[in-house]
């Protein structure tokens, strides 16, 4: 079993930070590219940002300059830190993660976060 578990949500005002985390634990053999994802009300879930295992990373234009994904391999853990936050960056967003996780055999599967609300507003 595997689970993904995120924090630092919030609400902030606009041209505020926050730093999301999510931590992945269980039996994992290894993890792969990891993710955040973000679904504001009425739209559907869209990409914020991604990172590989080896550091390589990839962002939704909206969020270019403004958002910085990053991750401890050691910790199974990704981080996105949002600066110069608007309020259409207001969303639940979603930790994603490829992982590869132990039992009988290796399965490698896709997981998701349970969601975190960020909130921009004054």
């Amino acid at each position: 079993q595997v689970q993904l578990v995120e924090s630092g949500g919030g609400l902030v005002q606009p041209g505020g930070s926050l730093r999301l985390s999510c931590a992945a634990s269980g039996s994992i053999f290894s993890v792969g590219a990891m993710g955040w994802y973000r679904q504001a009300p009425g739209k559907q879930r869209e990409l914020v940002a991604t990172i590989t295992s080896s550091g390589g990373t990839n962002y939704a234009d909206s969020v270019k300059g403004r958002f910085a994904i990053s991750r401890d391999n050691a910790q199974n853990t990704v981080y996105l830190q949002m600066d110069s936050l608007k309020p259409e960056d207001t969303a639940v967003y979603y930790c994603n993660a490829d992982i590869l996780s132990t039992g009988f055999l290796l399965k490698r599967s896709e997981y998701w976060g349970q969601g975190t609300q960020v909130t921009v507003s004054s």
